[in-house]
């Protein structure tokens, strides 16, 4: 069959095809989510990726190893839904908000100092660009208010004057720096759009001028792209659920077993989907914060109007959901740090063991045996007593912008006991739980309040764990019916980019509904988390006058 003759069949599949999928690639994983357009999800898969840590804080990945594992968790996604490749309707992809660095023809270039071609991404949490960051920072250029008045280390600029300073021929050799996100979208369609959600909210892209600002590269020494015209970060942008090319590549639709022409929607960062999948499921997303709890968190609340929140990312137009701004906050580590924190436990090993033989993680383990010590899942707070802790191991990443932070831990003993570790458990939970209230807490003070928490995410799926964040924030905690919010958000740009929503307003609010409600504690827990939340913040304050008192 003819190329032409193979997107005519995609096409015709297309308008009878019942199914979408969505992809997502975190930290850790690939993973693809086969959704009818109801939202009910009929098979999933999951195939690990390699994260490279060095020394320097450097954190790397490999494109193709990426690719590769989307393209095998997309071929037994489908297997396990027993689906044909024509009952589906559209693609949809999200990924972490990663810079990829590649030559011409697409080969993948060496990132960092190993030399090694195959890590060829800088992932979203290296922090080898704090240096770059802080002085970008100290321009105090106009763009900058979009991202909460101070650029993050996590963001692609930053690594982009990095890479410019520390490894100019690389630079000087890419043909293309892409946001992983739109790496996959190019992998699968080959069109070189990029998504209003990565430039914007990463990039410093001004979508609601629809625009890059010139002044804004030269003056922090990457003028070289604006001489571009920004041939290699983006010239068409668009927004989120936009049909990309012709659809499915001949290429693509072989290695993901799908039907060349299958729709491919424009993508979005893996937290942004998970806002996608869960904040228009009770009808108001604006009254509403989404909440994507995982090896980081990030917080997301739309508004009408622009609201600047200072530490807090945005606000970004038309990043999320097409039309309205976005405000972005969240932790930079947040499951990550629970796992950090019960690691360094004296039991924690012997515990790990028998969690895996048990086929849990340890976080899960240690929720149930919080759970039968307590009476009721709010109760479970008391087990942390006298410990307090700031989980700030990689920065502050809102409200306060500080990379420079780190953890805190106050009131720990020399018990090796089992019961100390479950304590140093759930106060870890309780602290996440802190620094989302004071993100929410700074954003209403600035105009952007919100009634009620959507959650998402791998680390946020206990039942205890989302009864402590409501108790924690003093906020209702809603979970949806969709077992993998993530996966559906980008399988709703799927559904879009098919055709089979008029917007992605509509497909949120046909494809996603809540189904259980956490309402936080009140009379002597809320006081308790109260009082809990008061010393959460004194130690902030504590740990950041230290560090600001010459050595």
């Amino acid at each position: 069959m003819t190329s032409a003759n193979l997107e005519s069949a995609a096409s015709g599949a297309a308008r009878g095809a019942r199914y979408v999928i969505g992809v997502d690639v975190g930290t850790g994983s690939a993973r693809a989510g086969v959704f009818d357009a109801n939202g009910v999800m009929a098979a999933s898969a999951k195939h690990d990726i390699t994260v490279f840590h060095s020394s320097g804080s450097i954190v790397e990945q490999s494109s193709t190893e990426i690719w590769r594992a989307v393209c095998r968790a997309v071929r037994d996604a489908l297997a396990a839904a027993a689906l044909a490749p024509d009952a589906i309707a559209g693609i949809g992809f999200d990924a972490t908000c990663s810079l990829v660095v590649l030559g011409e023809g697409g080969r993948p270039l060496p990132v960092g100092p190993t030399e090694d071609a195959e890590r060829d991404i800088i992932v979203w949490m290296d922090h080898r660009a704090v240096d770059q960051a802080q002085r970008i920072n100290a321009t105090r250029h106009e763009v900058l208010r979009f991202v909460g008045g101070t650029i993050s280390p996590e963001m692609e600029t930053p690594k982009l004057l990095w890479l410019l300073e520390h490894r100019p021929h690389v630079f000087d050799a890419a043909w293309q720096f892409f946001d992983l996100t739109d790496f996959l979208t190019w992998c699968a369609s080959g069109d070189l759009a990029r998504s209003t959600c990565t430039v914007t909210c990463k990039w410093t892209y001004l979508a609601h001028e629809q625009r890059w600002d010139e002044s804004y590269f030269r003056t922090v020494g990457l003028g070289v792209l604006a001489d571009e015209g920004f041939a290699r970060i983006g010239q068409r942008v668009v927004e989120p659920g936009t049909s990309l090319g012709s659809g499915l590549t001949p290429q693509a639709a072989a290695e993901l077993g799908l039907l060349a022409g299958t729709p491919v929607a424009a993508g979005v960062i893996d937290a942004h989907a998970g806002g996608i999948g869960t904040v228009g499921a009770d009808g108001a997303p604006e009254a509403c914060l989404g909440y994507v709890f995982g090896t980081s968190s990030c917080t997301m609340t739309t508004t009408r109007e622009p609201v600047f929140v200072p530490g807090v990312w945005g606000p970004y137009f038309s990043a999320m959901v097409p039309q309205t701004w976005l405000n972005e906050g969240g932790q930079s580590v947040s499951g990550a740090a629970i796992e950090r924190l019960i690691g360094m436990h004296p039991l924690a090993h012997e515990m790990q063991d028998r969690a895996v033989q048990a086929g849990q993680s340890l976080p899960a383990m240690l929720a149930g045996l919080a759970v039968q010590a307590s009476d009721s899942l709010s109760e479970a707070v008391k087990l942390a007593r006298e410990l307090h802790v700031v989980p700030e191991f990689l920065g502050n990443r809102a409200p306060f912008a500080d990379p420079h932070a780190r953890a805190v831990i106050a009131g720990l003993g020399m018990e090796t006991d089992l019961e100390s570790l479950v304590a140093l458990y759930v106060a870890g939970v309780c602290s996440i739980g802190y620094g989302l209230r004071q993100i929410i807490d700074v954003q209403a003070a600035a105009g952007a309040p919100v009634e009620r928490i959507v959650i998402s995410g791998g680390a946020g799926r206990l039942g205890l764990v989302r009864q402590l964040l409501a108790d924690a924030t003093a906020t209702p905690v809603l979970v949806t019916e969709a077992e993998e919010p993530v996966l559906l958000g980008a399988a709703m740009l799927g559904a879009v980019a098919a055709g089979r929503f008029d917007d992605l307003q509509q497909a949120m609010s046909r494809m996603s509904r809540i189904g259980t409600i956490h309402a936080p504690a009140s009379g002597e827990i809320a006081a308790l988390h109260d009082a809990r939340y008061a010393a959460f913040r004194q130690l902030q304050d504590v740990a950041r006058a230290i560090r600001q008192t010459p050595a």
